[in-house]
């Protein structure tokens, strides 16, 4: 049951300003979020800590970002999640 709030509390918190971004990481915690480890989770909420503009130029413009966890999530994310 708590695992269910938590990821509802995290769909809650994929919905962005921009439709594409919702799309993208709805369809991410629907399929790939179950497969991360614990670290990785960790690094999912860290990158929805990050502002949309952000989000917008590492996903859709191909920018990388500073820190390393997130720059392999990232790519993991564009590689098999971006339509």
């Amino acid at each position: 049951m708590a695992e269910q709030a938590s990821l509802s509390k995290l769909r809650w918190r994929c919905r962005r300003g921009m439709k594409e971004l919702d799309l993208l990481l709805e369809r991410f915690l629907e399929r790939g979020y179950a497969d991360l480890s614990e670290a990785e989770k960790g690094d999912f909420e860290a990158l929805l800590a990050r502002q949309d503009d952000e989000l917008w130029d590492w996903f859709y413009q191909g920018r990388e970002p500073d820190d390393a966890a997130l720059g392999k999530l990232v790519r993991r994310i564009r590689e098999n999640f971006l339509l």
